[in-house]
């Protein structure tokens, strides 16, 4: 019965991310191996080869995923020469995560370290032009605390701005 449908089925988020890749069925292994996702499903393309449609399950979220089909305007990072877009993962062991996902082959955008703002924080990209970042709480601060230092880092970076 229609009335009796979860409009947001359990699981899900208001805001979740859909990625285009070349080559889904390599990039969900990489997200495995990477990230410890999880396949929640995959349906398959028209081809019987490709990826229409996968769901991941990484931490407490899920990641939409299919192959590039151009035709459909669905084409990846790597047909667009980069992203302009940085998906964030925030967990309880930043310096873990970071080693499995480089050893899993991400390439080293920013390496981990203790940032102003609290959190130590390091950057990678995917092997299918993603980038991801990801952090751990360290540090809780008052804004006038965050204020500060954040004056005090880009005082010492003068290409920030």
């Amino acid at each position: 019965m229609a009335g009796n449908v979860k409009r947001v089925p359990d699981g899900y988020h208001t805001v979740m991310p859909h990625l285009v890749v070349r080559g889904a069925a390599k990039a969900i292994d990489f997200y495995k191996k990477a990230f410890g996702a999880k396949e929640l499903n995959r349906h398959p393309g028209p081809d019987g080869q490709s990826v229409m449609h996968a769901e991941l399950q990484i931490g407490d979220s899920r990641v939409f995923l299919n192959d590039e089909f151009p035709a459909m305007g669905a084409v990846s990072p790597q047909a667009l020469n980069g992203t302009p877009v940085t998906l964030h993962l925030q967990v309880e062991d930043v310096d873990g995560l970071f080693k499995q996902a480089v050893a899993a082959g991400a390439q080293v955008i920013m390496p981990v370290a203790d940032q102003f703002w609290g959190d130590r924080y390091g950057q990678v990209a995917d092997p299918f032009g993603h980038r991801w970042s990801m952090a751990s709480h360290i540090r809780d601060m008052t804004p006038e605390q965050l204020k500060e230092a954040a004056a005090a880092a880009f005082s010492k970076s003068p290409n920030c701005h």
